[in-house]
C-alpha cells in the first residue's frame, strides 16, 4: 500500500512544464478561437449604430409630429373657447340690450352682472342734455356790419334775406 500512495503522490507533485514555444502556441490558439467568436463585431457595431441613428431620426420626426399635433390641438381648443365666449356674449347682449362689444368676461354670471350694471348706468344717465330750444337749430345772431362784410354776393344777399329785419 505504501507504494501506491507514493506513486499517487509522485504523480500529483509532478508538473508538466511547457516551453515558451508551446505556451505561445496555446495562447495563440486560444486568441484565434476568441477572435473567431467575435469576428463580426465591427459589422454588428456599424449596423447597430446605423439602426440607432435611423431610430433616433424617426423618433425625432415622431416627436416633432406629436409636438405639432399638441400645438394645433391647443390652438383649436383656444378657438373653440373664444367662439363659445363670443356666442355667450351675443346671447346676453340680445337678452339685455347691451352691446356685446361692451361685455367682458368668460362666465355667464359675470357677463349678466356686467350687462345689468351697464344697463342700469345707461338708464340713469340722460342721453341728451336739457336745452331750452329742445334741440332746434337756429341761425346764429348776426348784425348788419357782419352781413355787409360777406364777400360772396350770393351769400350776402341770402344773409340779408334771412335778417331782413336788420335792414328795414
Amino acid at each position: 500500500m505504501n507504494e501506491t500512495v507514493n506513486q499517487d503522490t509522485t504523480m500529483d507533485t509532478s508538473e508538466k512544464t511547457f516551453t515558451q514555444a508551446e505556451l505561445d502556441a496555446i495562447v495563440g490558439d486560444r486568441l484565434k478561437r476568441e477572435r473567431a467568436k467575435y469576428s463580426d463585431y465591427e459589422d454588428l457595431k456599424t449596423k447597430a449604430a446605423a439602426f440607432d441613428a435611423a431610430e433616433e431620426a424617426s423618433k425625432s420626426d415622431l416627436q416633432k409630429a406629436n409636438e405639432r399635433a399638441d400645438a394645433l390641438q391647443a390652438e383649436l381648443d383656444a378657438m373653440k373657447r373664444a367662439r363659445q365666449e363670443q356666442e355667450l356674449r351675443d346671447r346676453i347682449s340680445q337678452e339685455t340690450g347691451v352691446p356685446a362689444n361692451l361685455l367682458r368676461g368668460t362666465s355667464e354670471e359675470d357677463l349678466r352682472a356686467q350687462a345689468e350694471a351697464i344697463k342700469g348706468f345707461a338708464q340713469t344717465t340722460n342721453k341728451y342734455p336739457n336745452v331750452r330750444d329742445a334741440g332746434e337749430a337756429r341761425i346764429p345772431a348776426a348784425n348788419k356790419a357782419d352781413i355787409l362784410a360777406i364777400k360772396d354776393e350770393r351769400e350776402r344777399l341770402q344773409a340779408i334775406r334771412d335778417h331782413i329785419d336788420l335792414f328795414q
